[in-house]
């Protein structure tokens, strides 16, 4: 592209060349004969050179994530227990990491040692997802089974929730999510009978008004028709939100709307139950998701009111479309977007705790990387640090690991897998290792 560049400008140059001697003859050669040669040739090479950079940030990028190595690893906890969910403090007030655990706990570890700080418990109910306020580090959100979304101040070691958002009698939240203005809470329920909701709360005032219980401020009920699995916000605009289901629907809302018909932006159909989700692309117009039996989803929002087709890309099985040598391709994690590489990526890994980094293109996907001699089993939750270039991963074994780009790790001895017994184990994910056919 460079070489042809540099042809052209060649070529405008000797075309140009008698305009150029006429206009000097008008005088006019130092003010504008520079834009009747250099305007065409400029867009060219601008473009050209947007390109070659665009292409050697990615590059740059998967060189970075390709190059991570173990840089911390937590204590083992005399309570050994699935990492489901994990996040961290937000970038103003860094420092804290919260795990969502399946002994029925949030477990709080400093950010850069990954020393345990403290736990947090609901006093009945089951856990389901963490997150941390956007403008806050002592927030702290995660839903619970019997119908509530519980908030804790992650500054105090005191047990009982700051804040209880309170559902319907029925509710059984296992999904939830948090707007990028900390104003609206959203919670997805199970399917009880033929209902499904997603719930909505005013977040405001938390600390004001401690302990107390806060009712909804509505919700939406004909969306979607099966467990509400995922639930996102969109991380600049606080009235967009997605939603994704084991009824295979991802649907985007603009909560601002009178209504559910009228906030009913778009339904995408992934074919199959809904594993994760989330935000990409310029202005994060764009919303992938992964499902249950290792697929991937990918659509462009921008493109609703064109003609142009709304799905970038769509992948029935992961396992099958990406080569990782001989060490094979299990389950998806889920995906983190790359805001200076522009490029979304893909996580996922293996039983024996191998972790792939996979690279999302309209083209297909490639591998990246594999991150090894970390974790000894499956890998359940991770969370990336734009700020450091490090990433955060939990898995069955129990372990919470830390890894930077060419780091180095004291002990790189690899902790046995630890066999748990866990309470919730029918609650969460089993992955299928084998590559069946999926049945319609």
């Amino acid at each position: 592209d460079v070489i042809a560049g540099f042809l052209y400008a060649i070529l405008i140059l000797v075309v140009f060349h008698p305009v150029v001697d006429l206009i000097d003859n008008f005088n006019l050669t130092y003010k504008y004969a520079p834009l009747i040669i250099i305007t065409p040739l400029g867009f060219y090479l601008l473009q050209v050179c947007g390109q070659a950079g665009e292409m050697a940030a990615v590059e740059k990028v998967e060189e970075q994530l390709a190059a991570l190595r173990i840089a911390r690893r937590s204590v083992p906890s005399e309570e050994p227990a699935y990492l489901l969910d994990m996040d961290t403090s937000p970038a103003a007030q860094p420092g804290l990491v919260a795990v969502c655990c399946s002994s029925q706990s949030l477990r709080l570890h400093d950010r850069d040692t990954l020393q345990f700080l403290r736990e947090y418990r609901a006093q009945t109910g089951t856990l389901s997802g963490v997150r941390f306020a956007h403008s806050s580090g002592s927030v702290l959100f995660s839903a619970c089974s019997q119908g509530t979304v519980l908030c804790w101040d992650a500054r105090s070691a005191t047990q009982k929730p700051v804040q209880v958002f309170s559902g319907y009698p029925s509710n059984v939240f296992i999904s939830f999510d948090v707007s990028c203005t900390d104003l609206i809470v959203c919670a997805g329920t199970e399917k009880v009978e033929k209902d499904t909701f997603l719930v909505f709360w005013d977040a405001r005032g938390i600390t004001d008004c401690a302990s107390a219980t806060k009712e909804p401020l509505g919700v939406y009920s004909e969306s979607h028709n099966d467990d509400i699995t995922k639930i996102c916000f969109h991380p600049m605009e606080p009235n967009l939100v997605v939603s994704g289901s084991t009824d295979g629907l991802v649907n985007v809302f603009d909560i601002n709307k009178d209504n559910e018909d009228d906030a009913l932006i778009s339904t995408c159909n992934s074919d199959s139950s809904v594993s994760s989700l989330g935000w990409s692309g310029e202005d994060y117009k764009q919303v992938y998701c992964t499902t249950h039996d290792e697929g991937f989803c990918w659509w462009d929002t921008a493109q609703l009111d064109t003609e142009e087709p709304i799905t970038l890309l769509h992948v029935v099985d992961v396992r099958e479309s990406v080569c990782t040598e001989n060490q094979g391709l299990h389950y998806l994690v889920g995906g983190l977007y790359h805001e200076k590489a522009k490029k979304l990526f893909l996580i996922g890994g293996t039983s024996t705790g191998n972790i792939h980094l996979i690279s999302c293109g309209t083209d297909g996907l490639s591998l990246v990387g594999t991150l090894c001699g970390g974790h000894s089993a499956t890998v359940r939750s991770f969370c990336w640090s734009p700020t450091d270039e490090s990433l955060l991963t939990g898995g069955e074994d129990a372990q919470l690991l830390l890894w930077k780009p060419g780091a180095v790790e004291r002990s790189l001895t690899k902790k046995a897998s630890l066999k748990i017994s866990s309470s919730v184990q029918k609650r969460v994910r089993v992955h299928n290792t084998s590559l069946k056919s999926r049945k319609k």
